[in-house]
């Protein structure tokens, strides 16, 4: 099984009900396929380099998953076709990736208990 983290944003005119039943919805897709989740980020709204759809802003997700390969395509396909996702990316993480991934959120969790 391979790392992936996937980025996704959702358009800012959902509530935050709408917002949540759409990540748990890509978190389903993810953990039906035998997808292990290792990290979720809710990075909150934010502003957009360049207007996607006449939208500034947009709702920013991160998920950290280990799936196989055919996963991925599943998981793009409903991006597609889910209107609430306005961009995504999916990237595989190499071992360097991983591990600074790793660190990154070591050090988040040593701020929260701050």
């Amino acid at each position: 099984m391979n790392q992936y983290e996937t980025v996704f944003i959702l358009t800012p005119v959902l509530s935050d009900v709408q917002m949540k039943e759409t990540v748990d919805k890509f978190k389903g897709i993810l953990t039906a396929e035998g997808a292990e989740i290792v990290n979720e980020e809710n990075w909150g709204l934010k502003k957009l380099a360049y207007p996607i759809e006449k939208k500034s802003t947009g709702f920013y997700q991160l998920i950290e998953f280990k799936a196989d390969p055919t996963v991925i395509e599943k998981l793009e396909v409903n991006y597609r076709r889910d209107e609430r996702v306005i961009r995504y990316l999916t990237t595989k993480l190499d071992k360097y990736a991983i591990e600074y991934a790793a660190k990154r959120r070591s050090v988040k969790s040593t701020k929260k208990e701050d």
